[in-house]
């Protein structure tokens, strides 16, 4: 795609090879501080994420920056990622197929606030605030039962011992 301009963060095994491979329009910058990534993101078009991860926090940090996401659609990242409002999955680790989807994604408008806010489901204060209410929510349902517990065995004390089956001769 000689036409768009790419700029490949990061490093790894395989850097020099994507270096050697590069096209005129392809810039590898290797890795970057946060707060140079971060300006990447904010200033691009869309993040293209390849990889297939649990996870993958990059595609949320994009997200935080209002960049919408192109995605290797398998992995953490379908559910980071709601196709079509903040960014677009390509189902197979092809050129064609990233091709395609860069293709589609240049005909949306993306709305950056609406990304903005897909990634805050991923802040640390909701993380706080949900895992805060399962553990409450825990809490409840084992005192709760523990409580209930607690009634019936009072309740069976109260009304005396139980009576003694007797043995019937026949």
């Amino acid at each position: 795609m000689p036409a768009r301009r790419l700029i490949v963060v990061g490093e790894g095994p395989e850097l020099e090879n994507i270096r050697a491979l590069a096209g005129a329009n392809v810039k590898v910058v290797g890795y970057q501080s946060s707060e140079r990534l971060k300006e990447y993101m904010q200033h691009a078009r869309g993040f293209v994420f390849a990889a297939e991860e649990d996870f993958g926090i990059v595609p949320v940090e994009a997200q935080a920056c209002g960049t919408p996401v192109i995605a290797y659609g398998h992995g953490g990242v379908t559910e980071s990622v709601i196709d079509g409002v903040t960014g677009l999955f390509f189902m197979e680790p092809a050129p064609e197929s990233i091709m395609a989807a860069v293709e589609h994604f240049e005909r949306i408008t993306w709305d950056a606030q609406a990304i903005r806010k897909n990634a805050e489901r991923f802040s640390q204060s909701v993380f706080k605030e949900k895992f805060m209410e399962f553990v409450n929510n825990q809490w409840q349902e084992f005192r709760n039962a523990r409580l209930d517990a607690i009634a019936e065995a009072q309740a069976a004390a109260s009304q005396g011992p139980a009576p003694v089956a007797e043995q019937v001769a026949g």
